[in-house]
This record gives C-alpha cells, structure tokens and sequence, in this order.
C-alpha cells in the first residue's frame, strides 16, 4: 500500500527511533495513550507493550482497516477510523498522546488538544525540526516568536532529539524532531483576559523587526485614559501612548518583540 501524498504520510520504520520515541513519552502501565497517525502500525505494537490502553486515531479508512484485522489479538489497542481534529478527547480519562503528525496539520491539531487539556497529561509529538524549534525556542532568539508564547503558556517544552529525513519512507524534504509537551496544571502566568493577551503578541510579532512602540501603536485606543492605580496618565493613543505606557511598566519602547518574556507580554496586555 503506497502513502497518500495528500494525506502527508511519511512511514518511519527504524526500531531505534521509534523505542526512543516510546522512552521520551514517558509512558507507565497505568497510561491511556492516545496515537494520532499510526500509519502502518509499528509505533502503536510498541506503545501497546506499554500501555494500559492506546486509541490509535487513523485518518485513512484503508489504512485503518488494515490496522483492525492487524491488532486483534491485542486487548489493548482500540481503532479509530476518523479525524483526530474532531475525535472527542474531552471524554477521556487521563490521557497522553504520541503522535507522527503531518506537517500540514501540525499546529491545528497542537491547538486542539491544548483547546481539550482537562485530562490531557503531556504530548510527545514528531514533527518537522523547524517547528520543534520554534515551540521550544526562548526569548531573544531567532525561533522565539507566536507559536512559542502560545504554546509555553499552556506546556513546559522539552526538544528531545532529531530524526533525519533519510529515517522516513517517503523520504520528505526536512529533518524531524521529537518535543515533549508536558501540560501545566494552571497557564504559566495569570492574565486578565486570555484572548486579550494573545491579541497583544500576535499584534506584536506581526512586526517582529520594529521596536515595541512602532509594533503596537494599532492596538491602544485614541485615547489611553488614567488609571487610579499604577501612575499611567492618559495620553494620546498610537506611539506616543504606546510609549508611555511602555515606559511605565519597566519595558524599554525600543525593545524588539522577541526580547520580551512571557511574563512581560502579560503585564503589558493587563495594563492594556
């Protein structure tokens, strides 16, 4: 059975890889795992092994079925012939997923799990090495932009390691690499209005080379008005009401986007 271009399948077989895959997820005998993208089936035996119970969620009703008559003799291992962006995962119980997620879906599917996390305990994601980078990456580096501060607010990073291209068959057009997100029981940091706040970042990495200032001088109203707290006066909005409040705060106005840390992104959306 040949992989379906359109669907961004990309087999990896190397017994290796894939145990290192099976240890970075840190999965017990007491764990339902949830697979997204079992392919042909060579990840999902080893996690069985593992696991109290696996979901493996395939896409490819083919493929699927192939899977079902595969892993009968399992008790463990249930088969789900749909589409994990819209797989019912807020009715599982503790859950950690594992996934060889295609490029093209990469981040929708992220988002949909951290959008169900109530019972989700961590992620161990295969995924293109650029994006692995970029969700791991701190501030003040080349990587560190939306996607790290959306994705650190809810989980706590960690880039376990790279798989060449040449492990996958078909082989695709760029490296991979394994990040393990573990899920914070509470946001990294607490503020006042979430879409608000993410509002302020996206404003701001949209002209991630100007200075904070420039940035965000479309996001404060025309007039910024005093607070009875904090010692911001009111002023006229875009740069020149950017700037003080900046200066208020303790951010310097010509600092770049992505030297700010998350929690100088939520002090500033709070004060706005």
């Amino acid at each position: 059975m040949k992989p379906k271009k359109h669907l961004g399948q990309n087999f990896l077989y190397d017994p290796s890889i894939l145990r290192k895959i099976v240890q970075a997820s840190e999965i017990s005998s007491e764990d339902t795992v949830v697979e997204i993208g079992p392919g042909r089936g060579s990840l999902t035996a080893l996690l069985a092994e593992k696991a109290k119970k696996v979901i493996a969620i395939e896409l490819d009703r083919e493929l699927c079925e192939k899977l079902k008559s595969g892993f009968n003799e399992y008790g463990n291992v249930e088969l789900d012939c749909g589409n994990a962006l819209r797989y019912p995962y807020e009715g599982l119980p503790e859950f950690k997923v594992v996934a060889n997620i295609p490029y093209y879906i990469t981040t929708p599917i992220i988002f949909r799990l951290i959008e169900s996390r109530g019972n989700l305990i961590s992620m161990t994601l295969t995924v293109q090495k650029e994006v692995a980078k970029r969700i791991a990456a701190q501030p003040d580096t080349k990587d560190y932009g939306v996607l790290s501060i959306m994705i650190q607010y809810y989980a706590v990073p960690e880039l376990k390691f790279i798989i060449p291209k040449g492990a996958f068959r078909p082989v695709p057009n760029v490296d991979s690499a394994v990040i393990h997100l573990k899920i914070r029981k509470s946001p990294l940091i607490s503020v006042k209005d979430e879409k608000f706040f993410f509002r302020v970042v996206k404003t701001a990495f949209t002209q991630r080379r100007k200075t904070l200032a420039n940035a965000l001088k479309s996001i404060i109203p025309p007039h910024v008005p005093p607070l009875s707290k904090g010692g911001i006066r009111g002023g006229e909005g875009g740069q020149g009401g950017i700037r003080e409040i900046l200066i208020n705060i303790g951010i310097d106005p010509q600092r770049r986007p992505g030297t700010l840390s998350i929690e100088e992104f939520a002090r500033l959306a709070d004060v706005l």
